[in-house]
């Protein structure tokens, strides 16, 4: 057993530390080829999404229309109130701006 306080410990332990961070560089740069590998074969693909985009845009509908609440969306689709939420902020990303007529200016009196 090496004592770290002294400089034969403290060699020892800097030199176990500098393999172990060496190894762990090994690991990442290892890591991140295999995932450039799968990229390149179209097989990286990440968490799919709860719902398709023809369920996505169906829930959405119904939330716009008035006809359910978050809660009744959330037992009619298998998703949880967050999942409802970010596909009523991505669908309202998306849609077009509204057809609303853009009022005039205050036109001011001299």
């Amino acid at each position: 057993m090496h004592d770290p306080t002294d400089p034969v410990g403290r060699l020892l332990f800097n030199v176990l530390a500098m393999v172990a961070e060496f190894e762990s560089d090994l690991i990442r740069m290892r890591t991140r080829e295999g995932m450039k590998v799968a990229k390149a074969k179209g097989r990286l693909r990440g968490k799919q999404p709860k719902l398709s985009a023809t369920q996505e845009a169906h829930l959405v509908k119904l939330y716009r229309a008035g006809e359910h609440t978050v809660s009744e969306l959330e037992e009619l689709f298998p998703v949880t109130r967050s999942t409802i939420y970010r596909a009523i902020a991505r669908a309202g990303a998306r849609a077009p701006a509204s057809s609303a007529a853009i009022e005039p200016a205050a036109v001011g009196s001299g």
